[in-house]
Order: C-alpha cells, then structure tokens, then sequence
C-alpha cells in the first residue's frame, strides 16, 4: 500500500510539475518591417517571462488586412495580431475582436490618461478599445540640403506652401541626371491615400468631403507636379519605402514621408538632409497631416488573450526607447526620449502629430480608401479630371457612409 501511495505521490508530482513547466505558447502576427519591432519586443519578454513564449508570423504589410479577414472567417486567427490603424474599426465592426477596454483600465502599467488622443480614438469602436497602438506616426517634408545649396535655394528656409514647392522643385529638377525636385507615393494602396489626405486638409477637404474645392485643387497640384516633369513620373508605382530609397540615392530633392524612415536615413544617406512641416496651400492654411502606425489586436478567439495583453503591456512599458530606436512617437506622451536622436527632426514630428488627422474611424474605411485611391491614379494618368475623379469617388463614399 505504502509503495502504492508513494508511487501516486510520484506521477502525480511529476505531472503537476509538467503542466507548471509548459510555457503557454501566443500565435503572433507582425508586420514584416526592417526594424524588427515585434521580434525585438518579443525576445524580452519571452527573457523575463519564461513561462510564455511567442510564435512570430511575419506578415506583409499589403496583405494585414485581407490575412485578418480570412482568418477570422475560417476560425483560424492567431492570438495576437496587427493592424493598420484605420482598418481597427472596420474589423471591430464585426464582433471578432476583444474589447480591451477593461484591461487597459485594470492595469498597472498602462496609463490611459497619458494616451496620445489620436492613436487611440483611431483604435476606439463605438466607445470601445480593440486596438493597442505601438505608438504614433506622421508625415513630413524631407530634403537634400546639399542639393537646396547647389540650386541656390536656402536649406534654412525649406518650402512652406505649394507654390514654394513648386518652385524648389523645378530649381531642384535635372533632366540630364534624371533628378527630380520632388516624390509623394500615388501608388493604388492604403498609402496613397495616407499621403494624400494632409493636402486636401489644408485646403479644407476631409475623406467624408473628398470633392471639395480644396480637395480638386489639391489633386490637381499633384497632377500638375507631375505633368511638369518636376516630381518624379514613378509617383504612381513607388510605395512609401520605395521613395525613400530614391531619396538616400539622391536621385530625388524632397519627398514626403514619415518619421519611421529616420533610423535608416541616419544610417544610409550620405549628404546634409533635414526635415520640416508639411507644406500648406498658402499662409494661414489649416495644418495637415496623416496619422499613422499600426495597432495590435487580440481575435475573440484567443485562447490567451491575458497573456496576449500582457506582453502588451511590456510593450507599452518600453515606450520611452520608441523614438530612438525606431523613429516614431511613443503612445504614451510622457514617456519623451532621454538625449533624443535626430533632435530638429524630433521637434518638428512632435509639432506635426499636433496636426495629425485619423483615417475614419469607419467601418467600411478600406472601401472609402480604395475610392480615394482610383480618383488618384485616374486623374494622374488623366483618364479624367480631378474634378469629375473625385466627384465620382465623393458619391461612392457616400452610399458607403449613409
């Protein structure tokens, strides 16, 4: 009997020892990025909490969206996920994401009150949070200094409206050496509509009001841009990471794009370059401009949402280290970088996320995308005007909308 009972006592330790030792595993999807973000978060937290390791699926960013959404529908969605910070509530909208509201409340890490109001709000579903922000992105103008100094234009006194980038960038243009005054991406994705927005703003246009007089004059200054021969005639095809490549090459005087490039531009361009607020269509304009970066997510169907948050609250904890080892602004607005890098462009992105405008919020969001988007591409390839493009897209964003 006594063998019997110390035989038991035994197994069952052992067993019980081996379902405390078995870590709980967290199917993640992260965005594919040369900054490794998710990967690095993962490999300290994985170091300070052995019991919870994280499966890393790395996801291409044209394809966040439609992955989520077939993943859900086959039931097959992973702990933990990313998304673009308009798409939240279109996904939200259909019930297959965790309200994280009440985790966020209970925490003890996570200060609500210390959110950046737009990374959150464009996280937020009918009063509800079912997106974490890793932090906040926006757009500037970046230029070649050297090139401003060879044309004869003054680096310290970068454009400040759309007829001033007009003239740089036909000052800045050499057809002999197939250099371009400037690039904005136009390319038919989530991109070009991130980048188009801050001009239709200034002018008074919105994406609920995308035909506005403001709006059509902007689109027009695009396309005037471009049939000049001023800004590069690639504008169609180069993606955001696309143009910043042709940026540190030199083959381009000023882009638009945003804070996430600085780490690579600090590494990677050899001349004097700098950074300032995005143009406005003339003195005393509104100031525009878009608001980006991606959100995490946690699918209903979790299996571990706890542990999921969690290490979404590790990430939360490292956001004074945000800036300056991947050039964004932290969620949490107090957590300001020690010493921070890239000081004049830090000053200049911390006064441009003042003027940064979410993408919706809106459930139907990547269908008003994708009407803004044609109107794009069908004016600068002048299969219509602006004027009737975004015409026909205002009408398609109202069915969606109303």
């Amino acid at each position: 009997m006594m063998r019997k009972l110390l035989l038991g006592l035994v197994f069952s330790t052992a067993a019980t020892s081996a379902v405390i030792a078995a870590p709980v595993t967290l199917q993640v999807w992260a965005l594919d990025e040369p900054v490794h973000f998710t990967e690095n978060m993962a490999k300290e937290f994985e170091a300070k909490n052995p019991d919870i390791k994280l499966d890393i699926k790395l996801v291409n960013f044209a394809n966040i969206l439609n992955d989520t959404i077939r993943a859900v529908s086959t039931n097959t969605a992973p702990d933990l996920l990313m998304l673009d910070n308009p798409d939240i509530a279109s996904v939200a909208s259909h019930d297959v994401l965790l309200d994280l509201s009440d985790r966020i409340a209970a925490s003890k890490v996570v200060d609500a009150k210390n959110f950046y109001p737009g990374p959150i709000n464009q996280s937020t579903w009918k009063g509800k949070i079912y997106g974490f922000p890793r932090g906040g992105n926006t757009l500037g103008l970046y230029y070649n200094a050297d090139l401003f100094k060879a044309a004869g234009l003054d680096p310290t006194k970068p454009p400040q409206t759309w007829d001033e980038i007009s003239a740089a960038a036909a000052k800045l243009t050499d057809a002999k050496k197939r250099q371009y005054g400037f690039g904005f991406s136009a390319v038919a994705t989530e991109e070009s509509t991130f980048q188009f927005l801050p001009w239709a703003q200034s002018a008074g246009g919105d994406f609920n009001a995308i035909n506005t007089d403001g709006s059509v004059r902007a689109l027009q200054f695009w396309q005037k841009l471009v049939d000049d021969k001023v800004a590069t005639p690639e504008v169609l095809v180069l993606n955001q990471p696309d143009l910043g490549s042709q940026f540190v090459a030199g083959n381009i005087g000023m882009i638009v794009t945003g804070c996430w490039e600085l780490p690579r531009f600090a590494k990677e361009v050899k001349f004097d370059w700098r950074v300032a607020l995005m143009p406005i269509e003339k003195a005393g304009a509104p100031r525009a401009s878009a608001l980006g970066e991606l959100a995490y997510a946690v699918p209903r169907t979790s299996a571990h949402p706890d542990e999921a948050f969690k290490f979404l609250e590790y990430i939360y904890a490292q956001s004074s280290r945000d800036w300056n080892e991947y050039g964004w602004l932290p969620l949490d607005q107090t957590a300001t970088p020690k010493d921070p890098k890239w000081p004049e462009a830090y000053a200049v992105f911390a006064e441009q996320m003042k003027y940064a405008r979410g993408r919706g919020p809106s459930p139907v969001w990547p269908k008003v995308s994708k009407a803004i988007q044609t109107a794009i591409q069908d004016t600068l390839t002048h299969k219509t005007d602006a004027k009737t493009a975004l015409d026909t897209a205002q009408s398609t964003i109202d069915g969606l909308i109303k």
